[in-house]
């Protein structure tokens, strides 16, 4: 494999792994990530015997942590044969799986987690280690569905709403120049609004197209100032639903990146309607940037 270029970018990977298919998959997706990037690459396992604590035996809190190293040592050695250049190492934490992820991830690292685990879910589901740590995100969150690779050869796809989707364009920047891949910004402009919307659109449809092209000069302006290497490609699209218009656009991506929201009746300070629905239905690994203002999101 040759060596990765060194671009600005959070600091470690780390991903959490609990025995199963699916995280053992995402923790390879992590390795090839961490080479991308030249950082290590955390492996955590969490026993979640913190809060149990009072309702358990020695015995059966020791048996939970001879199971997780175990769970560590395997996940270190498949690892470490697919991507030997990579550097792993393992923390078990006693903490619940999705805060035991965030402290790994300090301040400067990013989370990847499978789209489902032990629990056996058929799909990502309220209360799963996944949609917990996407909900309450602080750093990014990168949600592996399948088999994803980072190898994959298609391009870097970024959904932006508005100006504050700049920090999660950027990221998606960053993430397309580790790759060698175009960036490409996907706008996508509802025509149909849920029954009982409040905030459906009063301008002429004119007035929202002129609107929607201004957002989309912007961002690619203020990217290809910073990026001057990179090759950006945008596009706007009419759909009656922004997810199902990102998941279509994901067939071809390596990786898709998209803003958390913040708003009344989400799933969590960083997960609406929209990304939840790319986290069950993407045809790639989708990487959740918390928004948190204008130009949020900053790699430095």
């Amino acid at each position: 494999m040759a060596a990765a270029p060194r671009l600005r970018q959070p600091g470690s990977v780390v991903a959490g792994v609990d025995g199963s298919e699916e995280a053992m998959s995402a923790a390879l997706w992590a390795a090839g990530e961490a080479f991308l990037r030249g950082s290590v690459l955390f492996l955590v396992h969490a026993t979640d015997t913190d809060a149990l604590a009072r309702y358990l035996f020695q015995a059966e809190i020791d048996e939970s942590r001879r199971t997780g190293r175990e769970v560590l040592d395997h996940a270190a050695e498949t690892v470490s044969a697919h991507h030997p250049e990579v550097t792993v190492l393992k923390e078990l934490s006693d903490r619940p799986p999705s805060e035991a992820l965030r402290h790994a991830a300090a301040l400067s690292g990013t989370v990847v987690v499978g789209h489902r685990g032990r629990g056996g879910f058929a799909s990502l589901l309220l209360g799963s280690v996944g949609l917990r740590t996407a909900a309450t995100a602080s750093r990014p969150v990168v949600v592996v569905r399948g088999h994803a690779e980072t190898t994959h050869p298609g391009v870097v796809l970024a959904g932006i709403r508005d100006d504050h989707d700049l920090g999660c364009a950027r990221v998606a920047a960053h993430e397309a120049l580790l790759r060698g891949q175009p960036l490409r910004l996907l706008h996508v402009w509802r025509t149909a609004w849920p029954r009982g919307e409040r905030t459906a659109p009063r301008d002429r449809p004119c007035d929202q197209a002129a609107d929607h092209m201004r957002v989309q000069s912007r961002t690619i302006g203020l990217l290809r100032e910073e990026f001057p290497d990179l090759k950006i490609e945008t596009e706007g699209v009419k759909s009656p639903g922004v997810p199902g218009a990102l998941v279509e656009a994901s067939r071809d991506a390596a990786v898709l990146v998209v803003g958390g929201r913040r708003g009344p009746g989400y799933l969590g300070p960083t997960l609406g309607r929209t990304t939840l629905a790319l986290l069950q239905h993407a045809h790639c690994p989708v990487e959740l940037v918390p928004r948190h203002g204008p130009g949020h999101g900053s790699t430095s």
